[in-house]
């Protein structure tokens, strides 16, 4: 059965944009009063809607001015938690930083504390609110990290969370394993912390089909380079695919990220133009996380400088209890671009097929054929109008897989 919806006011397909280095908006590859048809799921071409209306089965008519981007890809979340961190948050106004606030037992140890404590169904619950609202502003397909469990029990616990949650979840759900978040109050010794991982979790994840993805937080206070890079390169020889926190206070995991081939390093906000070179050269996509940035009151990553300098830049939230709440992709991508100078077209890619990069993921981000029909639609008549708004234009209509799952 072939499907056609449409016609929309300008189709933004991105479908020649590069992955890598700067994009301006003529690589957004604008269709105009354009339609998509649709089988099984994925895009089966794109053109004119009335060039397409005699090839279709039948016709779902969109009506109004609408402009259509791919579903939105938010790479780098942790949106299993229990409890809050307001506190901490009230403290970082109060101008105390997140890592001595860490230090005092608060930051990640209290949501891991909070977590622990929580249900299964609990944190279910909290997962599927959170998902929901972002399927409801576009973001289509999302990575959840684990991490607030710091033992293997409650780490199997928040992974089968996420696993059990898509039955009740329309977008995409994308599990990766951050046990190794910080050392457990447990553990006195880091590296005995990171072995026990080794052997004890990560097995488990495999067999039980939990999650294909492994982080680390690489940080003084956190992991330090040396026994972080050694328990990502056995996480690698078991056949994970690796992505690191890297670079947020200090240097130094960006280099893990591209000497092991990780698919991204995320945040890069102390990274210079030593690690920025790195990157440019490498595979590894460098992700900007402009939620932590303003959660805690530091600069940006250097995002103008990733792409001018040929690297690969997504976009996403870090939505987390504490340094990251707002949890709100579009809005942050707007405010990122503008404190570094992005194009809509650099903007936009962040947050699609240049995010599913990160993931390892080849098969959305783009309108074209044999991508998934991931699609969003904004009550706009020109594109300019979505980032202009500062993210606070949604889209009305969203599909995942084809299916309609927002309406007006």
């Amino acid at each position: 059965m072939l499907k056609l919806i449409g016609p929309f006011k300008e189709i933004i397909t991105l479908s020649g944009a590069s992955q890598k280095g700067t994009l301006g908006d003529s690589n957004l590859d604008i269709i105009k009063n354009g339609g998509v048809i649709i089988e099984d799921e994925k895009i089966l071409k794109v053109g004119n809607f009335e060039d397409l209306r005699s090839e279709a089965n039948t016709i779902e008519e969109v009506e109004g001015d609408y402009i259509l981007l791919p579903g939105l890809i938010d790479c780098h979340t942790h949106l299993v938690w229990g409890g809050t961190r307001a506190r901490d948050y009230t403290l970082r106004m109060s101008g105390e930083s997140y890592e001595k606030i860490l230090e005092q037992g608060g930051g990640i140890f209290d949501s891991v504390e909070k977590t622990r404590k929580a249900s299964a169904d609990e944190l279910r619950e909290g997962l599927i609110k959170r998902a929901n609202r972002h399927l409801n502003d576009g973001v289509t397909t999302i990575e959840v990290k684990s991490g607030y469990g710091l033992n293997v029990e409650n780490e199997l616990k928040v992974l089968n969370v996420v696993k059990n949650a898509k039955a009740d979840v329309e977008a995409d759900l994308i599990p990766t394993c951050l046990a190794a978040h910080v050392c457990p109050k447990e553990f006195k010794d880091k590296k005995e912390f990171l072995t026990y991982l080794e052997k004890e979790l990560l097995p488990q994840l495999l067999v039980k089909g939990l999650a294909n993805r492994v982080d680390i937080f690489v940080e003084p206070s956190a992991f330090p380079m040396e026994i972080a890079k050694e328990y990502m390169l056995a996480a690698k020889n078991l056949g994970f695919d690796l992505t690191i926190h890297a670079d947020q206070f200090h240097t130094g995991g960006s280099q893990i990220a591209v000497e092991l081939g990780a698919k991204s390093a995320d945040h890069l906000e102390a990274s210079t133009d030593t690690e920025v070179d790195l990157l440019a050269k490498s595979d590894t996509v460098a992700v900007a996380l402009p939620g932590a940035s303003i959660g805690l009151g530091m600069q940006f990553t250097p995002a103008r400088k990733l792409l001018d300098a040929g690297a690969s830049v997504a976009i996403s939230t870090d939505w987390n209890p504490g340094s990251a709440p707002m949890g709100d992709l579009l809005v942050q991508a707007a405010i990122l671009g503008i404190y570094e100078k992005l194009s809509s077209a650099e903007i936009f890619s962040g947050i699609t097929f240049r995010a599913a990069k990160a993931l390892g993921l080849d098969d959305r981000g783009k309108i074209a054929a044999g991508m998934k029909a991931d699609l969003i639609a904004f009550p706009v008549d020109d594109y300019r109008e979505i980032l202009y708004n500062q993210g606070k234009v949604k889209p009305d209509l969203v599909w995942k897989n084809g299916k309609q799952v927002k309406h007006v």
